[in-house]
């Protein structure tokens, strides 16, 4: 936190450095950043007393409609007070004399926290695995699409580089104007623990992993690839989509998540157990059939859209079926060969509109239960995993995902009733106002014939 280093002092290194402005970021419900430019001689004043938002930007929808959840519209539209968290401090490498920073939010009324709040979420979360005395270790991958202006697209946008074949490669063969490369390099400098990345199976579209790290400290360098990556296609005149599935034609995106866990900070890892069946020990068991137990409910944060669900389906290598299988890419939750240091299990359930936060406390909630519950798995899936008398179906719809994670009662405990229903009102008034709209497939499917 910033308290450990004297305000003046990273002022003083700000100035050093040429940084005249802080870009104060933090994740609303849905994981868009929200920020505010601070300039530098203000900054000691912002930190000091926040900087003030109003709360409703929690309960706004992508196209600015404020939706009336509880503590937002019913209130008068209150404040929210953000702080720089200046042990956060990021320069932004393509923007000279700008440096990022995380925002801590509290409810200016009482000091306290706010339900909405993702990163508190999973802070929460968090300091129930410290009482067990478990650290959780992550490591998140995503995909995204880069995509180009286009007049005579129907959205006004069409896949960069449309060039088919090109998955898993490099270079200029599926990446003609060297996206990739700048986009690593920035992204590196920015301190954000990138590791590689490569075109992925579709036109335009890539894949950057990011190092393992402790579950808040992943969450936190997650948020900010997405802002990165966004804002780097802006200065690029295109545009990067983190939607699950941005075209018909084409398959969609995925954001998996790799998760251990160790015995306190310099633990061992906690899932590894060499004379256990698979390798696995009995937490990692009992962490996996959780996660199974709860899949239905955590849709709802992992799969976060009414468009998340038409990246699902047979055939599609993105999970509808709830099972867990050794290094078998068609399960919901594979379990990577390696073991040792690396034991880990890969949650390919979310897609990357999920709010990393979100996606992580949930899932870190569900595999706590069962530890806590010491449940154990069925048997791991064999062979390729579309056949749904193996295994139940997740949700194959938005509405049914809520309902799922609205009925999950343990669930919502861990979490918190207040998050759940902000969560719950506000992805339900999204349905309703798509429940509405003429969609452009309706139009061409009745308006000549009917």
């Amino acid at each position: 936190m910033s308290e450990t280093i004297p305000v003046h002092e990273h002022l003083a290194r700000l100035t050093a450095g040429d940084i005249d402005v802080v870009r104060v970021v933090y994740p609303d419900l849905i994981g868009t950043d929200r920020a505010r430019d601070v300039l530098v001689d203000q900054l000691s004043g912002a930190c000091e007393h926040g900087l003030a938002f109003c709360r409703a930007v929690y309960h706004t929808s992508p196209q600015g409609d404020v939706v009336p959840v509880e503590g937002g519209l019913d209130r008068g539209l209150p404040d929210i007070s953000v702080r720089p968290d200046l042990s956060t401090l990021r320069p932004l490498p393509w923007e000279p004399g700008v440096a990022w920073c995380l925002g801590e939010v509290v409810d200016p009324s009482d000091g306290g926290l706010v339900p909405e709040s993702p990163r508190d979420l999973l802070r929460a979360v968090l300091n129930r695995y410290t009482e067990q005395g478990l650290v959780p270790v992550v490591g998140p991958e995503l995909e995204y699409f880069l995509c180009e202006p286009s007049p005579t697209a129907p959205n006004g946008w069409r896949r960069y580089a449309e060039t088919p074949g090109n998955v898993y490669t490099a270079g200029r063969r599926g990446d003609p104007d060297a996206h990739l490369l700048r986009t690593l390099r920035h992204l590196r400098d920015l301190g954000l623990g990138v590791s590689m990345g490569n075109h992925e199976f579709s036109s335009g579209q890539f894949e950057i992993n990011l190092v393992h790290s402790s579950a808040l400290d992943a969450a936190d360098r997650t948020f900010l690839f997405k802002a990165a990556v966004k804002e780097l296609a802006r200065a690029e005149g295109r545009m990067a989509t983190f939607m699950a599935k941005p075209f018909n034609d084409e398959g969609g995106s995925g954001f998996h998540l790799h998760l251990s866990c160790t015995a306190g900070e310099d633990g061992p890892n906690i899932f590894d157990d060499p004379s256990a069946p698979h390798g696995l020990s009995t937490t990692a068991r009992h962490a996996i059939a959780g996660v199974l137990a709860h899949a239905s409910a955590l849709a709802a944060l992992a799969n976060p859209t009414i468009n998340s669900y038409k990246r699902f389906g047979p055939d599609t290598l993105a999970p509808w079926l709830i099972d867990w299988g050794l290094d078998n890419r068609s399960a919901m939750l594979r379990i990577p060969p390696e073991r040792g240091p690396g034991t880990r299990f890969e949650l390919r359930l979310g897609d990357p509109s999920a709010n990393p936060y979100l996606l992580l406390a949930g899932t870190l909630a569900a595999a706590l239960l069962g530890i806590r519950d010491g449940q154990e798995p069925p048997a791991p899936l064999e062979g390729y995993g579309y056949d749904t008398s193996r295994a139940a179906i997740l949700p194959m719809t938005l509405a049914d995902a809520l309902d799922a994670f609205e009925t999950d009662g343990e669930l919502i405990d861990l979490l918190g009733k207040g998050f759940a229903a902000s969560y719950l009102a506000y992805k339900r008034n999204e349905l309703e106002r798509f429940h509405r709209h003429v969609t452009d497939w309706e139009f061409t499917e009745y308006a000549f014939h009917l």
